[in-house]
């Protein structure tokens, strides 16, 4: 019995084929759309849980398909494309796309990033949605009700700041959210993009719950994108995905 739909849209047959066999043996469920038009096609009939993007189609730019599916849509989005320009990336995350990943990938990494996409869009669709169920990490715990950081049960004393920033990042936990997105929740939608105030508020928080600020395990930096929280682990353990 197949476990989840993901629909690959992709004009290069040997990629569909690779991406193929890597989810058939994980027993999920595959359909291939070559054209933006297909795969538009294909979202409004099969429903896919997960979407596999390639943004160079022949016959319309991937970021057309994502603007146009977010009108209707929160299924996750996982961009693959060769483009790897932080700008693409940006652009790709800022329109909606869930994730991104650069040609060539490993399989591992492609998997993990179809699990977190599928958890998070779990979270959404629940009663029991991250934003009142607590995230909790590797001794991290953050309770969204009271507004509590722990680490390893041991009060971490934030700003408001800090807090709305941490916050945000966990509720979207697994997911790259660009400087842009959270310097627009923190600060609003009318705030300066500069993000020399988003970097030194980061380097204050990486200090209070990181044990080595250099090397973090909760919090980590997609240089020129923007920062990845790491995903709780409350949907690993309750083996989902």
């Amino acid at each position: 019995m197949f476990k989840f739909t993901i629909l690959i849209i992709e004009d290069e047959k040997n990629i569909q084929t690779f991406i193929e066999k890597i989810l058939k043996k994980q027993n999920y469920k595959v359909l291939f759309a070559s054209t933006g038009e297909e795969g538009l096609n294909l979202i409004r009939s099969q429903c896919p849980d997960v979407i596999l993007l390639d943004l160079g189609l022949p016959d319309m730019s991937g970021n057309k398909i994502i603007n146009e599916v977010r009108t209707w849509t929160s299924t996750p989005i996982i961009v693959i494309s060769a483009r790897t320009s932080e700008r693409e990336k940006v652009r790709a995350l800022d329109q909606g796309a869930d994730d991104y990943i650069t040609k060539p990938f490993g399989t591992g990494e492609l998997l993990a990033r179809i699990r977190t996409s599928i958890r998070h869009s779990n979270k959404l669709t629940t009663l029991d949605s991250l934003y009142i169920r607590p995230y909790h990490f590797a001794g991290l715990h953050i309770d969204f009700d009271k507004r509590e950081v722990l680490l390893n049960d041991k009060v971490i004393h934030l700003t408001p700041i800090e807090y709305k920033i941490v916050s945000y990042l966990a509720k979207n936990s697994g997911k790259v959210m660009t400087y842009s997105s959270v310097i627009s929740n923190v600060w609003g939608p009318y705030a300066d993009d500069d993000n020399k105030i988003l970097r030194v508020n980061m380097a204050n928080i990486r200090r209070k719950i990181e044990i080595n600020p250099a090397q973090p395990k909760y919090i980590f930096t997609e240089v020129g994108v923007g920062y990845r929280m790491q995903d709780d682990s409350m949907d690993c353990e309750n083996g989902i995905g």
